[in-house]
């Protein structure tokens, strides 16, 4: 009994006959669940780094004007945003110009325009609230802010959650002082303080 039980046990070793179809039954979910996850990761870092090119392309496009801008030009903008990051929700896009005053120790907003829905328009008395994540920099001296937020849903549920992605990016002006816009009163140390700061 017992040799009948080895020489069984050496013609199963010895077997090579089978049937693909159920390892590649087995296998296949595995595989299809790994490629989709590798995927989604990997399109979520991209559409990070997407964004946030995005975000520098249109800084660095304000920075290099020398005209007043106009609501047409911020609708470019946010066209242009809208162009290069390819995906099929929206973004919203938030353009300041925000300046040091160093008597009073605090930041300003020349000017700030919105697109989209997840931003409002940055104030005088509301600037401090990020007033940790703006530059240092001389008196009177500007910088160009541009914030963008874009939500991205995953392409496939492997456990990676909705994304908000934020960028937070800040330019000086290239070739003048400041970057005006139209119907702005930008100057010198005018500001609006209809909202109260806080510190």
């Amino acid at each position: 009994m017992l040799t009948r039980i080895r020489t069984l046990f050496r013609r199963y070793r010895r077997e090579t006959d089978g049937s693909v179809s159920v390892e590649f039954a087995f296998y296949m979910p595995l595989l299809l669940g790994v490629f989709a996850a590798i995927y989604t990761y990997f399109d979520a870092f991209r559409q990070e780094g997407v964004n946030l090119k995005a975000a520098y392309t249109i800084s660095d496009l304000i920075s290099r004007e020398t005209s007043t801008l106009n609501e047409d030009y911020i609708d470019s903008m946010h066209d242009l945003a809208k162009l290069l990051i390819r995906v099929d929700s929206s973004i919203s896009l938030r353009i300041s110009v925000i300046r040091w005053d160093e008597d009073d120790n605090r930041y300003y907003v020349d000017w700030s325009k919105v697109r989209g829905g997840k931003f409002t328009e940055w104030q005088d008395g509301n600037i401090q609230e990020v007033k940790d994540d703006l530059p240092t920099m001389p008196d009177q001296e500007r910088v160009i802010l541009v914030e963008t937020k874009n939500d991205i849903d995953p392409a496939f549920n492997v456990g990676l959650p909705d994304m908000d992605i934020q960028n937070f990016v800040f330019t000086r002006p290239r070739f003048a002082p400041q970057v005006k816009f139209e119907g702005q009163d930008s100057g010198g140390g005018s500001h609006d303080d209809t909202t109260p700061p806080t510190d």
